[in-house]
């Protein structure tokens, strides 16, 4: 499934970006509202705008987006560390 959002030509015109950059830079706007709110897995968001999930994860550093990590999080990660 595919969304197509209809936005004015004067107000993709007052983005702060290139014309041939604008359409990314609203994907990229959607996707980090979405992993910021919780709504996306930071995986997920990277996906959506064609990103590795580091570059994402730095982008949303960049924007103080706090990295959704928790608790059953580090249990797994250390389970996996230490070869479990």
């Amino acid at each position: 499934m595919s969304l197509t959002l209809d936005i004015p030509d004067e107000v993709m015109a007052e983005l702060p970006v290139p014309e041939p950059e604008r359409s990314r830079y609203v994907l990229l706007e959607v996707a980090c509202a979405l992993y910021a709110r919780n709504v996306m897995s930071l995986g997920r968001a990277a996906e959506m705008v064609g990103m590795s999930k580091f570059d994402f994860g730095l982008e949303a550093g960049n924007r103080g987006i706090l990295r959704h990590y928790e608790e059953a999080d580090l249990s797994a990660d250390i389970a996996y560390a230490s070869g479990q």
